[in-house]
């Protein structure tokens, strides 16, 4: 068979995530889009997640033209339609191409006329109408914690951060400068380059020799905290995909990269092989994890509700359930983290997200269990972080919301803790 259209793999990718509350990036490594070339499976990529942050836009364009929602991938070619109508999409082109999509489907092939005139109407007033929407909001079973925790304004900015989407950011392995004029991309205050309208990464100068690799500036915060240098034994301890391990290695440090998932371990080995940096991989379970080291950095599994600016999926994949069972293996994670240090060592905790409980209320329970741990606060004083950003217990919490005039950055929380 040939491989599908992007716009037929797009929605296929909506189905599984608002259907069977899949998230993308399980999907992608699964080989969701591998029937596709390069530049196909990004623009399929690209119009899932458009359709993504604009959901609710497109749904309340759509609501006046349905009397009831169509089944879900009827309804998710309508939303892709129209986002892609509502965005400046040539109309005929996307209407006979959504219209293809319903009349190549035995099980909705029936409905491909009401698809034809719900996008046609779509096309001439949909664009206007979207315009004046407000923009789309978290869902409540975050949006609610987050209010609480920052209020109604930061939420407010967290949300626009996120329908703006983020552009891309990359972390040099020498000369940030050189890497910025080769790419056509800005420095940003903490030492990453970022390139707006990239297109495709693979295309940039500098891919192939591994010049650099894509980690958002807030991600490569963690690994410059804990200040690694040469010859220092130290653990990356959930290691996968590998942006914080290559950090880490690129100082000349013994590096030991340590994840428990085998698949996801084989990106961080790609990764090294592309730069030319050398780390040793080690796949298993942190909690059960021996050795002794000069620093360790544990950035632990969390809700990831900080990269939904990157992962406009992760709020329709989930529904927070989960988050119970991750706070009580983060706890576990620091704590046998704190028992691998040699006297005098270092660590590095953090977690890609915006909930108290995964990052400030960690700390403060880690210091009432160990006592002696103290939180580093000065080493936060690198450049690029406002103080204002240090939190009252000595972690520093990044925001979406932060540095909005030029693209943001994830939401991130970050403490260097001595025991």
């Amino acid at each position: 068979m040939p491989p599908p259209s992007p716009r037929a793999a797009a929605t296929r990718l909506l189905d599984q995530i608002l259907g069977e509350h899949r998230q993308m990036a399980d999907l992608l490594a699964t080989g969701a889009l591998d029937r596709l070339e390069a530049p196909d499976r990004a623009r399929a990529q690209r119009l899932a997640t458009q359709t993504l942050r604009g959901m609710e836009r497109a749904d309340r364009v759509l609501g006046k033209h349905l009397r009831k929602p169509p089944p879900l991938p009827v309804m998710n070619i309508l939303r892709l339609g129209t986002v892609e109508l509502c965005l400046g999409g040539d109309a005929h082109g996307v209407v006979n191409d959504c219209v293809g999509l319903v009349a190549g489907d035995k099980r909705f092939v029936r409905l491909k006329g009401l698809v034809n005139a719900v996008l046609r109407k779509v096309a001439a007033d949909g664009p206007a109408e979207w315009a004046i929407l407000r923009v789309p909001h978290l869902p409540k079973w975050l949006r609610a914690p987050l209010s609480e925790a920052y209020g109604a304004k930061a939420v407010a900015g967290f949300e626009a951060a996120h329908f703006a989407a983020a552009p891309l950011d990359l972390t040099p392995k020498s000369d940030v400068t050189e890497l910025a004029d080769a790419v056509g991309g800005i420095v940003l205050p903490t030492g990453s380059v970022r390139v707006h309208n990239a297109g495709q990464v693979s295309a940039l100068p500098g891919y192939d020799t591994g010049d650099w690799w894509v980690q958002d500036a807030a991600a490569a915060i963690p690994a410059r905290a804990l200040s690694a240098t040469k010859g220092e034994a130290v653990l990356d301890m959930c290691a996968a995909p590998g942006g914080k391990t290559l950090q880490l290695a690129a100082t000349g440090a013994n590096v030991t990269a340590l994840d428990i998932s085998d698949a996801r371990m084989a990106r961080v080995r790609e990764n090294l092989a592309r730069t030319g940096l050398e780390a040793s991989l080690v796949t298993g379970d942190a909690l059960t994890h021996h050795g002794s080291y000069d620093a360790i950095l544990l950035d632990a599994p969390c809700s990831a509700t900080g990269t939904i600016r990157r992962h406009p999926d992760l709020p329709h994949a989930r529904d927070g359930s989960e988050i119970g069972d991750l706070i009580a293996l983060q706890a576990a994670m620091l704590d046998r983290a704190l028992g691998l240090l040699k006297p005098g060592g270092r660590l590095v905790y953090c977690t890609c997200s915006l909930l108290p409980d995964e990052g400030e209320c960690q700390v403060d329970d880690a210091l009432l269990r160990h006592p002696g741990l103290t939180v580093d606060r000065d080493a936060l004083n690198m450049p690029g972080i406002d103080p204002d950003w240090i939190t009252e217990e000595g972690g520093l919490r990044l925001r979406p919301d932060y540095w909005g005039d030029i693209g943001g950055m994830d939401g991130f929380y970050i403490a260097v803790l001595r025991p």
